[in-house]
């Protein structure tokens, strides 16, 4: 099990997590998008549609009769009610349910940074898990800092 931890500084959310979801659905796999806030998942919906004017992510919102074929889940809770594999938690917020996945995308900003350390420091005990901490150079790039 693979934990990507994504520390948004130069680059937001709304820029970050299309290329996730778009290297998660060139490979094969489904991705189930979870965040607390209602507010939040509205403006991701609307930012997978139109988020690229070449492009967009075929998804939807948790709750409806389709969601088991959607690629791109939003929910409230992590439940793969789509059959994810793959796991980004936007809203800051660890869950150790994002353990029961193959990968999971954590990102968090300046505000959720102590969270995100104890979340790390925690992982750091468990069997058979994986961490990444990616953060964003000078120039915008990610880069592997641990």
């Amino acid at each position: 099990m693979q934990v990507d931890f994504y520390h948004l500084t130069a680059t937001p959310l709304d820029r970050a997590l299309p290329q996730i979801a778009e290297k998660v659905l060139a490979s094969g796999g489904r991705l189930l998008i979870v965040s607390d806030s209602a507010q939040q998942r509205g403006s991701l919906d609307r930012l997978l549609w139109a988020y690229s004017a070449e492009s967009f992510l075929p998804h939807a919102e948790s709750g409806g009769e389709g969601d088991a074929a959607q690629p791109v889940l939003l929910s409230a809770h992590p439940d793969p009610a789509n059959a994810a594999r793959n796991i980004a938690l936007v809203d800051g917020v660890w869950r150790d349910e994002a353990l029961r996945f193959d990968r999971a995308f954590h990102f968090f900003d300046a505000d959720r940074i102590d969270e995100a350390r104890v979340a790390w420091k925690a992982l750091a005990e468990r069997d058979g898990v994986t961490r990444n901490y990616w953060k964003q150079n000078e120039g915008g790039r990610w880069e592997k800092a641990a």
